[in-house]
């Protein structure tokens, strides 16, 4: 789904590097989920399970930043 490769990019070229690795970790573990869920959990229309839910809460306040 392009709209969820474009908002998880966006998150790993601007924050990723910054998390502790326990959620680096998770959000590793993230990127196994299907893509639907995914979408699902990142607009909010599912909550994910607790194990993603800071991880998720990370990537849903990625803004892109103008140079």
């Amino acid at each position: 789904m392009l709209e969820l490769d474009a908002w998880l990019a966006l998150f790993l070229d601007t924050r990723y590097g910054d998390l502790p690795p326990e959620l680096q970790a998770a959000f590793a573990r993230l990127l196994d989920q299907d893509d639907m869920v995914l979408f699902d959990w990142l607009t909010g229309a599912l909550e994910p399970p607790g194990e993603f839910q800071a991880v998720v809460d990370a990537i849903k306040t990625t803004r892109y930043q103008r140079p």
